[in-house]
């Protein structure tokens, strides 16, 4: 049987995580070593997957949160499911295909000659995915910024962090499509300030990212329904599945686009990220077991205020380049403060001795 949740050590939650990282990080220097027979080119290759593993942990730690948050709303055969379908999904699918896919369709070839591209003529496939990065941060920041504003903008959100903004958020939420607006005016903002093509690229690309949301939202909700309606135990099925893994996209842009920063090896990326989304998902299923998000009232506004910092700068990399670590740090921040003020919460209010009183009732 799985140990109850209470009794398991955080670390025991990240034993895959570590099997990979050690197993990757071999990869990375052999990767290394075969591109340049020198142990310099290993140490380099090495130290580049540990930054990218880094790197991904600092930008998507939000991400966990969220993904706790719609976890613990689906039944236990979808919870494993995205656990297990999922990471594949996350690993291969964002961090190898997604580029791939990105350098066909821009250079008008197949995805077969885009991999022989990666990995015969690096600097040019990372040119091409630079050159894409338009049209991605256009797409990814809106679908980014409706995730964020669905959250604040909900009339039945009682808990509020940052009071006099929130409150009014909620209130405002009686307004339908009060969010949809909010993005499009920005969306007219920034491409006013982008000239010719680029404009017309951002506005095009932020289309697609707002009817993407659009479209999944009423696409889980219709598949969701439907299930409940087959079973009462099918809440949060394909339809929440299929949100998380378009969420995790949405959050992996961002992170890939960065990498080429580091490495034109497309290979050595996929090892890095991969490396992280592992403790993304480890820090994910600990959240759920632990019911961490339940203890800590204001973790989850902090993440959902980290996905709104990271909409606005993937719009403002399109005018200047932002430093991946600023992101980074700046959703972490967020989540450490909104943590903090949980902590001070529970103290004032007597929570957390009244949650180990009711566990020693149990």
């Amino acid at each position: 049987m799985t140990p109850p949740a209470a009794s398991k050590s955080v670390l025991s939650y990240f034993g895959w995580a570590f099997a990979v990282t050690l197993g990757g990080l071999a990869l990375g220097g052999l990767l290394g070593w075969n591109a340049t027979g020198t142990f310099g080119g290993l140490a380099t290759a090495f130290f580049i997957c540990a930054v990218l593993a880094v790197l991904e942990i600092s930008l998507s730690f939000d991400n966990a949160i969220v993904n706790a948050n719609k976890l613990k709303e689906m039944t236990p055969v979808w919870q494993h499911r995205f656990l297990t379908w999922g990471i594949i999904i996350a690993v291969f699918g964002m961090r190898i295909v997604f580029p791939l896919a990105i350098v066909a369709i821009a250079a008008h070839i197949n995805p077969w000659e885009a991999l022989k591209l990666a990995a015969a003529e690096p600097e040019q496939y990372a040119r091409i995915m630079q050159d894409a990065h338009l049209a991605i941060a256009a797409f990814g920041g809106t679908f980014l910024m409706m995730v964020g504003l669905t959250y604040f903008f909900n009339h039945e959100k009682d808990v509020h962090w940052i009071s006099f903004l929130e409150k009014r958020m909620a209130h405002f939420a009686t307004i339908k499509g009060v969010e949809i607006a909010f993005v499009l005016i920005l969306v007219l903002i920034f491409s006013s300030l982008l000239d010719g093509n680029e404009s017309t690229t951002f506005l095009h690309a932020s289309i697609y990212g707002l009817l993407t949301f659009l479209l999944v939202e009423v696409l889980a909700g219709f598949l969701d329904a439907s299930q409940k309606t087959m079973s009462a135990a099918a809440k949060g099925g394909f339809g929440a599945f299929l949100y998380l893994e378009i969420l995790d996209a949405s959050f992996s842009f961002d992170g890939v686009i960065g990498a080429f920063a580091l490495t034109q090896n497309l290979f050595v990326i996929a090892i890095g990220l991969g490396i992280g989304a592992m403790y993304v998902r480890s820090m994910t299923i600990m959240l759920v077991e632990k019911g961490t998000l339940a203890h800590y009232r204001y973790l989850e506004h902090g993440a959902f205020y980290a996905i709104l910092i990271l909409s606005v700068i993937m719009y403002m990399q399109t005018l200047m380049h932002i430093p991946e670590v600023i992101t980074g740090l700046g959703g972490a921040a967020l989540i450490g403060v909104s943590l903090w003020s949980s902590i001070r919460y529970n103290k004032h209010n007597g929570v957390a001795h009244d949650e180990r009183s009711h566990r020693a009732k149990a």
